[in-house]
């Protein structure tokens, strides 16, 4: 039985994470961007790059997605992750390659760089860093984290 939507991407996504760890690069899933767009992974590399994960679970799904450019204005790599049954074809040649068996996940196709502005980069940064930062407290004080949410959303 094919795995639903939900399912599929989450392992497309947990491969990904897991390769991400190998290569040394600090992943954290679901990341607000600037112009309002989430990442569903963005990656820290070890030379300070961003690289911005868009996990796709099939065709349909990268086929009714038209955003997905948008999040190259805030990353230095864009990839796309997909599980060894995607029709790989239907993605673009500009963009990088992930793909996942289901457990584990390899890059077959580096993504072209394009340089964040220093500027976008640090503020970048910044609210990776503190995105990271929240979620690893909120894990230690599940309470804490959610009073600090909700003081933050009345100020």
């Amino acid at each position: 039985m094919d795995p639903s939507f939900p399912a599929r991407a989450l392992a497309i996504r947990r491969a990904a994470a897991r390769l991400c760890r190998q290569l040394g690069w600090a992943a954290v899933h679901e990341v607000p961007l600037p112009n309002g767009r989430r990442a569903d992974l963005l990656g820290l590399r070890p030379d300070g790059g961003f690289a911005c994960i868009e996990v796709k679970s099939g065709a349909r799904d990268f086929l009714t997605d038209g955003k997905w450019p948008e999040y190259r204005a805030f990353a230095d790599f864009l990839y796309f992750a997909v599980d060894i049954d995607f029709p790989a074809g239907l993605l673009p040649e500009d963009v990088g390659l992930m793909v996942s068996d289901g457990e584990a996940a390899e890059i077959l196709r580096e993504a072209p760089v394009h340089p964040l502005a220093p500027a976008r980069r640090r503020a970048l940064l910044h609210q990776f860093a503190t995105l990271a930062a929240f979620r690893l407290a909120s894990l230690e004080d599940p309470f804490g984290g959610a009073a600090l949410r909700a003081a933050l959303r009345v100020e």
